[in-house]
């Protein structure tokens, strides 16, 4: 079973790609609204029934009900709002996220936990610290929705297929998020040697900003989270020991302890397996530090 804490436009699509993915055969939608997880739930059976997949969603209220989850996905929080910056979060996201992870230990002690909730990387850090559960266990989601986002960009301004295009986002989920060109190719080809430096540069601004205009149009950012959550736990569950930019608490990786972060790792059945050392270059390990302390700079605020 899995379970997916706060049962909201984002949770409910990260229950409906789980489902349609098959993840596993119970999902577990808790949320503290009456009504609201159980609704959602309902409304995902019926469209499931109708595509013969035997996937069981259920809602709750109880915390309780985790029990014998493989899985605990923390969306639990307030949203971000037009204007926003993740940041300006923080304060508010940070009890509601202690208090979640308070449960999860007391009702999923052996579960993976899965924080998405902004800011993400503080809070994937005040998930490890709260769990006190190994740090392979505390899997982030920032990185693979910022890595879609990416993808979408260079698929526009190369024209090529998105199935064709590997590319890589780390750092901070947030204003100093660090795509990589250089790390990202074209089947096989180095997306550098196809765009000039310019339209390099476009691509990674437009990527770092396409979040804030998405809720200035709709209000908020819904069916990429959504997705994106759903690939992290199929990885999870499924063993795919598949490389994912996720947010994990660092212990000397990239020179830094003591902070969670977007870094690339491979994803299996025990969560973080192995985080991977990029050699980065000069300008982005100056980028990738500014994210460091700016997360850092963010907990010391807690």
């Amino acid at each position: 079973m899995i379970t997916i804490i706060g049962s909201g436009k984002v949770g409910g699509d990260a229950a409906l790609f789980s489902a349609l993915k098959k993840v596993d055969k119970e999902i577990l939608l808790l949320d503290v609204v009456n009504g609201l997880p159980q609704g959602e739930a309902m409304d995902i059976n019926h469209m499931l029934s109708e595509q013969g997949i035997d996937v069981a969603v259920r809602g709750s209220n109880d915390y309780s009900e985790m029990k014998g989850s493989k899985v605990v996905v923390v969306v639990a929080g307030s949203g971000r709002k037009p204007g926003m910056t993740r940041m300006d979060l923080l304060k508010i996201n940070a009890g509601i996220v202690k208090g979640v992870v308070e449960n999860i230990k007391k009702y999923a002690d052996d579960s993976i936990i899965v924080p998405v909730t902004n800011p993400l990387d503080p809070m994937v850090h005040i998930s490890f610290q709260t769990s006190g559960f190994e740090r392979s266990r505390i899997v982030g989601m920032g990185g693979m929705l910022d890595l879609s986002r990416f993808i979408q960009f260079i698929h526009e301004a190369t024209g090529h297929s998105r199935e064709s295009i590997r590319a890589l986002v780390i750092g901070e989920h947030g204003e100093n998020m660090l795509p990589l060109p250089r790390f990202s190719t074209v089947s096989g080809i180095p997306l550098n040697s196809m765009l000039p430096k310019e339209k390099l540069a476009e691509l990674v601004q437009n990527t770092k900003q396409v979040a804030a205009k998405v809720i200035e149009l709709k209000g908020a950012t819904v069916h990429a989270p959504g997705n994106a959550i759903s690939t992290i736990v199929d990885a999870i569950l499924k063993d795919r020991k598949k490389v994912i930019p996720v947010a994990t608490p660092l212990d000397g990786e990239y020179g830094q302890s003591g902070v969670s972060i977007g870094v690339p790792a491979v994803i299996g059945r025990k969560g973080v397996e192995k985080i991977i050392e990029l050699d980065l270059d000069a300008q982005e390990k100056e980028n990738f530090l500014k994210g460091v302390e700016s997360v850092k700079s963010a907990l010391a605020g807690i």
